[in-house]
């Protein structure tokens, strides 16, 4: 199968690639061209999203996070970063955000307006980048973890893991500076929010097993995730999920790219 027109292997450390009882291989990343986001291959399974109403007595879950259920994921590819202003001022030739800096992830972007970029970035590259579904992205997130976060249930780890309220000074940072989960993604916790593709629902009730995104038709608010340098630890755990409307824009909202791989 064609995957991108450069394709590297990236070696992890042995400790970053397991979580759990689950080991990884090496992580694969693509780059489709010059401009393209890195991607990484996000290899097929299944797991539990949302909720443990057991998992840990520091946080208690909300109702929009169950109830859980068992979700098989195709593999897909998802960015290794959040996308950066750099990155979508080359596509845009515009600085949105609050906070300056090429490498800092954009923000004050609508969902709106992120489907505008990926328009663009699909006509300049000949690629079909998306955002990813919800399912998708907790379980690229969550890389094996059924904790709190992806790391475990440990919060004085998060520091490591995470731009948040208590180290973030108040402001975005460039992405890629903290450790990444097993698969190879980075800030999947904290810095900012992320744009998924799906409406909103206050559960997951009736909400698709097969990773694809929930659709109303007409209007519906948009859902993300991940949580933002503003946020407390509550608000970056890996279940949190949060709504807007698809044309709202704040300086804790960003997004990251996926693409199917068939």
């Amino acid at each position: 199968m064609a995957i991108g027109t450069r394709v590297r292997f990236v070696w992890a450390l042995a400790a970053l690639l397991s979580l759990s009882a689950c080991t990884y291989s090496p992580v694969m990343v693509i780059k489709d061209c010059a401009i393209c986001p890195e991607l990484v291959v996000i290899p097929a399974g299944s797991f539990i999203m949302g909720a443990d109403l057991d998992a840990s007595p520091l946080f208690t879950p909300v109702p929009n996070e169950l109830p859980q259920r068992r979700v098989t994921i195709n593999s897909f590819a998802m960015g290794k970063y959040e996308v950066t202003q750099a990155q979508w001022f080359e596509v845009t030739g515009e600085r949105p955000s609050e906070f300056i800096g090429d490498d800092l992830p954009v923000e004050t972007v609508s969902w709106k307006d992120i489907h505008g970029f990926i328009e663009k970035l699909n006509a300049m590259t000949g690629q079909t980048y998306r955002l990813p579904t919800e399912a998708e992205w907790e379980y690229a997130a969550r890389a094996g973890s059924k904790a709190q976060f992806t790391f475990g249930d440990d919060v004085e780890e998060l520091g490591q893991y995470a731009w948040y309220l208590d180290n973030s000074e108040d402001s975005t940072h460039p992405v890629g500076q903290k450790l990444p989960n097993a698969f190879g993604l980075y800030d999947v916790h904290g810095n900012v929010w992320e744009w998924t593709a799906d409406c909103y629902k206050d559960s997951f009730a009736d909400a698709p097993n097969d990773g694809s995104a929930v659709e109303k038709e007409g209007h519906c608010y948009r859902v993300d995730r991940g949580g933002s340098w503003i946020n407390k630890p509550f608000n970056v755990r890996l279940t949190q999920r949060h709504r807007s409307g698809a044309g709202d824009r704040y300086f804790g909202m960003g997004f990251r790219l996926a693409r199917s791989l068939n």
